[in-house]
């Protein structure tokens, strides 16, 4: 399994944790039957073989997919490309058959299509791209909002999809972007790191920076250490920030690149007048999740799982077999002297103390496993089927367990 590039300082930072009205590209806008087609294929005029240059709908970041929670996603994938795919739609807890993997689903042949269905049960969020997403095939993806069913008390709500590609680090497939911002008012900002191999170190100064949601799941509010988050390939967090300068200042967001920091993104503070006459100073968590409050440990079925390649082949043998509605203990050994990143299919769960004794206050679905450690996790397996662990990069299978 190929290394995750990381930086000493990078990892460091990030063990401690850490949209659509900025550019993101159109929304998808062809319809059949009540389906939003999306096309992957190729960039015209280009080498069709490398993966590279290969997108949904032709443009990067793919069309933005955006819906109420509890309202149907309904995407025909049209494949135009000349090697199978499929879409496999991170984070989302929903239903087996639409998870977009060789356990779930037959690869659409080039030429054919595939009609994806559910009604993701959580707000957040989330994207889409293939399995594997690795470097190669990197630039297709997608981001997934779903609201909440009542609208949040932010002012505005805007997302930065952030990648590495060769050149270094853009964010909405650019090298640089203003986000308009008003004296006083509070942005969502949803972030989501693309990359498949990357780990992105961003900070804000001069602002107040709250953490309100970890993998799409809401959690326990929380300010950042000096107002930075680090976020591992797949990761996303959303902030809440509020815009406190004067107008006509310019506040950069600004990415570690090796031992220097670069501008990424700028808050750019418009003359006018301020969007209320005092900053905001409360900050209430998100809505409250449908997932569970507490687990059964002592009834929890218990295994572990060695972070290791399977060659890209699906094991023949389920990591385990358990009952639905049950208390997964899962520890996750890292033997490596790279972090690891390991991304549990259909469910969130908690990562868990040294001693099992206790939790995290939020949810995961990808996970950061440490170099030279166990990391425990914790989960009800509420939903059944085959459901994958896989990893980013060029051979993404760790393992798969089963739910009955």
């Amino acid at each position: 399994m190929a290394s995750l590039k990381m930086t000493r300082r990078a990892l460091i930072a990030g063990t401690g944790l850490v949209a659509t009205s900025v550019s993101l590209g159109r929304p998808a806008r062809a319809q059949s039957a009540g389906f939003r087609v999306i096309r992957a294929r190729a960039l015209s005029n280009v080498d069709e073989s490398a993966g590279s240059n290969w997108r949904y709908d032709g443009i990067l970041p793919g069309p933005v997919l955006r819906v109420r929670q509890g309202e149907e996603v309904m995407v025909r994938l049209a494949n135009e490309l000349s090697v199978p795919t499929a879409t496999h739609w991170h984070g989302v807890r929903l239903a087996n058959a639409m998870d977009g993997t060789s356990l779930t689903q037959e690869p659409i042949v080039p030429g054919g299509s595939f009609d994806y269905r559910f009604a993701p049960p959580d707000a957040g969020t989330f994207w889409y791209h293939p399995l594997p997403h690795k470097p190669q095939v990197a630039a297709l993806y997608g981001l997934l909002i779903v609201d909440e069913k009542q609208p949040v008390d932010v002012d505005r709500d805007v997302a930065l999809i952030i990648d590495r590609p060769a050149a270094g680090f853009t964010v909405n497939a650019l090298a640089s972007l203003d986000v308009p911002v008003a004296t006083n008012e509070r942005l969502r900002l949803r972030l989501l790191n693309a990359s498949a191999d990357r780990f992105v170190s961003l900070r804000l100064d001069r602002h107040p920076v709250t953490v309100t949601a970890i993998d799409g799941q809401p959690a326990e509010p929380f300010i950042p250490r000096e107002g930075r988050v680090t976020l591992w390939p797949g990761n996303r967090v959303d902030l809440f920030v509020d815009c406190v300068l004067e107008a006509g200042n310019i506040a950069p967001l600004v990415v570690q690149n090796d031992d220097a920091e670069v501008p990424l993104a700028r808050l750019v503070y418009e003359k006018g007048a301020p969007a209320r006459t005092a900053p905001r100073t409360d900050t209430k968590p998100l809505p409250a999740t449908a997932l569970p409050d507490k687990m059964d440990f002592r009834g929890a079925q218990r295994a572990e799982l060695a972070l290791e390649t399977t060659g890209g082949k699906m094991p023949g043998k389920p990591l385990l077999a358990v009952k639905r509605g049950r208390t997964v203990m899962l520890a996750l050994v890292n033997r490596s002297a790279a972090p690891v990143v390991a991304h549990i299919h259909g469910h969130s769960v908690r990562l868990l103390d040294n001693l099992d004794d206790g939790w995290k206050p939020f949810w995961l679905d990808t996970i950061l496993c440490v170099p030279q450690k166990t990391t425990r996790i914790a989960f009800v397996a509420d939903n059944p089927g085959k459901w994958m662990i896989s990893a980013p990069g060029a051979d993404p299978i760790l393992a798969w367990f089963a739910v009955t």
